[in-house]
């Protein structure tokens, strides 16, 4: 029985391919899901047992294009308030 070289030779075809959501090549081809991000399902896949991906994934760590905006909003209404 082979278990090496001669085996590992016949796995030529993928099974993962690159997500549309989160661009990680986890997506599943005949599961139809991504195990990183769980596309297609609506909310993000998240689990409580891997601290160091909630934390590559969490808020803040990219461009937080709309929050920065909403932020920036909130000081400026909070300094008006407060000066009149």
């Amino acid at each position: 029985m082979t278990k090496g070289m001669s085996s590992f030779g016949k796995c030529c075809n993928k099974t993962h391919t690159a997500c549309r959501r989160c661009g990680c090549k986890a997506y599943h081809l005949q599961k139809s899901t991504c195990g990183k991000c769980g596309y297609p399902a609506k909310r993000k896949r998240k689990c409580n047992w891997s601290a160091k991906a909630k934390r590559r994934n969490n808020t803040k760590t990219g461009r937080m294009r709309h929050l920065s905006i909403v932020r920036r909003r909130f000081g400026a209404a909070v300094a008006v308030s407060s000066s009149s």
